[in-house]
């Protein structure tokens, strides 16, 4: 005999949170981790760290360090990261390591240099929330030239521009190193690039499986007195 459900009993895959656990039917939010390249940034990680433990308190902060002569490991541990650490010289190959061994829901990608805004990233899991956005670029703001390398905002034109008509769309900011994914971009993304190349290739992932993907618009400024552009590429060990 067929029985009628009531009007509000949810269907098959209707009225389930996108991040329901069968295993922990109690559990509401979505699991964030913070996933922080760096290399010799000890000047600047301690802030970082704690401007994103203050902006998400319940994420989890990790630092991946690249072999780091400084005391950017000490300096993240104190500041309350959990810290990793990556032998194989690149940004590419961290990207690689913090992609295969996180487990999360959410994550958010930034860069250790403290350029970036942490308050932004509310706004950036917000919008990936609503939107299902499987990436979600910070696209960079700012009125201080200094703050961008030399010839980096042509660059940034030159790859959008071939981006843009390879894909038939693409980001603003395609060297941002500022993002949010979602487990499925993460879990899917090979990591072919070892140095700073990787950016581009985020995106290109992204367009390239069709994955939809947004940008918020963030402040950008310049780094700290002491913090050097480093984490580049491969063979770079000092």
């Amino acid at each position: 005999m067929n029985q009628t459900l009531p009007e509000d009993t949810p269907r098959e895959n209707e009225g389930i949170p996108l991040f329901f656990n069968c295993e922990d039917s109690k559990r509401t939010r979505p699991e964030i981790a913070v996933l922080i390249p760096c290399y010799n940034e000890e000047v600047a990680i301690g802030d970082v760290v704690r401007d994103f433990r203050a902006v998400l308190p319940d994420a989890h902060i990790y630092v991946f360090d690249n072999n780091s002569h400084d005391k950017t490991i000490e300096v993240a541990e104190r500041a309350g990261a959990i810290v990793h650490r990556v032998f194989l010289q690149g940004k590419g190959n961290v990207i690689q390591r913090m992609f295969a061994d996180i487990e999360a829901d959410l994550y958010v990608l930034v860069d250790g240099d403290n350029t970036y805004d942490a308050a932004s990233a509310t706004e950036m899991l917000d919008l990936q929330r609503q939107g299902n956005f499987d990436m979600v670029v910070g696209r960079r703001i700012t009125q201080d030239t200094a703050a961008y390398r030399p010839g980096h905002r042509f660059g940034n034109w030159l790859l959008t521009a071939f981006v843009g008509k390879l894909f038939g769309r693409t980001v603003i900011d395609m060297l941002s190193g500022y993002r949010v994914f979602s487990r499925r971009f993460v879990k899917s993304f090979p990591a072919l690039s070892s140095g700073f190349e990787i950016e581009t290739e985020l995106t290109v992932h992204a367009l390239e499986l069709r994955m939809p993907t947004t940008e918020v618009a963030t402040p950008y400024k310049e780094r700290p007195v002491g913090s050097e552009s480093k984490l580049s590429e491969p063979a770079r060990a000092n």
